[in-house]
């Protein structure tokens, strides 16, 4: 063979294209290990987090509770709410007694005022009162709105055991007591007003919407009145 022949062949054998080697088994290895420890550090961050933000058996017996104390300050309320409202069906006679027995000028009522309508007064103040006698214990805006109720209560209650006493006073005995009584009245409607408000108030907040529950006032008294918002309406 000529030396052009073998330099053509030499040629031919540099240019041949080479078969890829086959890729070794450790490189295998070495990929399949990291993709093992990327899943593994996967599963481990999840878990992590997992326990992080997973809330504690003590947090969720809180809730639990909260949850309860919420169930159970909607059904105060509304039992509530009734509970006034028969007690100002039941004090409504008595104001209207107390209206005309001790008018807001000061002077004694009117002789009309029999014994026995006193005694009326009496029992029904005595049954508003024993209405609010232990209350439960709720959460602390129902809790404001029934104290003050059932302080207004006990403060009807004194008011007519003044008017009681005065009627056996004259002069200006009679007179002292009588002024007393008036500025018990006044007292016992605007400490009313303040339940009426704070009950109209946790209604609303309860979603039962404005329950209105006040007692007639005159001007000048200072109570609060209720507010032009329908019954049952969400309006705050």
């Amino acid at each position: 063979m000529s030396a052009l022949g073998n330099r053509s062949q030499e040629v031919a054998t540099i240019n041949r294209p080479r078969r890829p080697a086959p890729a070794r088994p450790a490189t295998r290895g070495r990929v399949l290990a990291l993709a093992f420890a990327f899943a593994l550090g996967a599963l481990v961050a999840g878990g992590v987090v997992f326990g992080v933000t997973r809330p504690s058996s003590i947090e969720q017996a809180a809730d639990r509770l909260r949850a309860e104390s919420a169930l159970r300050d909607r059904t105060q309320i509304r039992t509530l709410t009734e509970l006034a409202r028969g007690t100002r069906t039941r004090l409504l006679p008595v104001l209207d007694g107390l209206a005309l027995a001790l008018p807001g000028d000061g002077p004694a009522g009117p002789v009309a005022v029999t014994a026995a309508d006193v005694e009326k007064w009496r029992q029904a103040a005595a049954a508003a009162v024993q209405g609010f006698a232990d209350p439960p214990s709720g959460e602390t805006a129902t809790n404001v709105a029934r104290s003050s109720l059932a302080s207004a209560v006990r403060q009807f209650a004194t008011t007519v055991d003044t008017y009681t006493m005065a009627r056996d006073l004259t002069g200006p005995a009679r007179a002292a007591a009588l002024d007393l009584a008036a500025r018990q009245r006044a007292g016992a409607l605007f400490t009313w007003s303040i339940g009426a408000t704070a009950l109209d108030a946790v209604n609303i907040d309860a979603g039962y919407g404005h329950q209105h529950v006040f007692l007639p006032t005159s001007p000048g008294e200072g109570a609060l009145t209720p507010d032009t918002e329908p019954e049952g309406s969400h309006q705050p």
